[in-house]
């Protein structure tokens, strides 16, 4: 592999896009992205389902079918990966740059064991013995935090619990020491417990090792306290990118804001979230303009008619592609933006909560004046 300059990001990504052809029409999954990653940091990219988050980490990694056309550029350690063969991908994949899939029952094979499958991920870069192989699958597992590690290598996925399992792929995806870490939603389907497990987990891997780590997910609460940089993609491209409290604290794209809005937030307990209202753009037919213009509540003329471009904000490294942003910075709460009155909401549930008990109290009492017990 060539090696990098000082100044060279260790992982480039150039206008990459992804197209996929269907009997319908083409499916733009991944639309001109670009970022790059350094080593050591952590880049959070958030966005709904559908937003080409996934499609696009595929692509990186190469594992993404013959029917995709992947344009644009991917240079890792200054190499570069588009158009690189299945095999001529192979050295680059699980030792340069790895993935923690979603669904670690799916993605580990329930007929071995845990132990065996690390270590013919170990040893698919490594000339070493079985036996070599097997002591190293032991020392990941000890490292990623799973307890007896020689008595767990031994067991096979089912044995495992949910937190476990996911620790299993952490420990397959850093056993070869790949300098870039792709985790694609590593904290679905677990408990809140579990998830600061995995994710202090990921953090200490990064500290002992120095890998770099995309971490792709839906929840921004999920990357607020471990993220260097946050990447909002939406309709198959980025709309936001910046530093962690850039983007959270001053938001320049009105998806940005939604997403914050439709988050749990201390400071309004008691108060109902703020959804944002429709459904993403179908990728194969997106909107003319803006991809978000038909669920922005700042929407103008001028978002029907280009999409604009991924623009400097005025704060250093703080990217949007919004044609509005100037004026979203004058809306003194911009929460407030996405409020819409529901039908049936209460606006204090623990005030209507008791009103509804003194009524049920009172209704009582009269009931027994009305009905008195001889």
């Amino acid at each position: 592999m060539t090696a990098t300059n000082g100044s060279d990001p260790l992982l480039a990504v150039r206008d990459l896009s992804v197209d996929f052809g269907t009997e319908d029409g083409v499916v733009h999954a991944v639309r001109n992205v670009s970022f790059s990653l350094d080593a050591g940091e952590v880049l959070g990219v958030v966005g709904e389902s559908g937003s080409g988050k996934s499609v696009s980490s595929m692509a990186i990694m190469g594992l993404l079918p013959k029917t995709a056309e992947v344009t644009g550029s991917i240079r890792f350690r200054g190499e570069e990966l588009v158009g690189l063969s299945f095999r001529e991908m192979r050295p680059f994949r699980g030792n340069g740059i790895s993935m923690i899939f979603q669904d670690p029952m799916t993605s580990l094979n329930p007929v071995f064991t845990v132990g065996w499958q690390l270590a013919e991920a170990y040893r698919a870069h490594h000339e070493v013995s079985k036996r070599v192989a097997l002591a190293k699958a032991v020392d990941i597992l000890e490292l990623v935090g799973i307890p007896q590690p020689d008595r767990r290598a031994a067991q096979y996925p089912h044995e495992f619990s949910g937190g476990m399992r996911q620790r299993a792929m952490i420990a397959m995806s850093i056993i070869n020491d790949p300098d870039v870490i792709i985790a694609d939603e590593p904290t679905t389907a677990l408990d809140v417990t579990v998830q600061a497990q995995i994710l202090e987990t990921l953090l200490r891997i990064r500290s002992e090792t120095g890998a770099a780590i995309i971490i792709i997910t839906h929840d921004l609460g999920v990357v607020a306290g471990m993220v260097d940089r946050v990447q909002v993609m939406y309709g198959g491209t980025v709309v936001e990118s910046g530093t962690v409290d850039d983007v959270f604290e001053t938001p320049r794209m009105p998806y940005t804001v939604g997403l914050l809005g439709s988050m749990p937030n201390p400071e309004l307990l008691g108060k109902r979230l703020t959804p944002i209202t429709g459904a993403p753009p179908s990728l194969m037919n997106l909107p003319n303009g803006c991809t978000f213009n038909p669920r922005c509540p700042l929407v103008a003329a001028e978002c029907h008619e280009s999409e604009p471009e991924l623009s400097a904000t005025g704060q250093e490294a703080h990217l949007t592609r919004c044609h509005r942003w100037i004026e979203l910075t004058q809306v003194p709460d911009p929460r407030t933006l996405f409020t819409h009155t529901e039908i049936g909401a209460d606006e204090d549930p623990d005030q209507s909560a008791q009103q509804h008990q003194a009524v049920g109290s009172n209704q009582t009492v009269a009931d027994a004046e009305e009905n008195p017990v001889a």
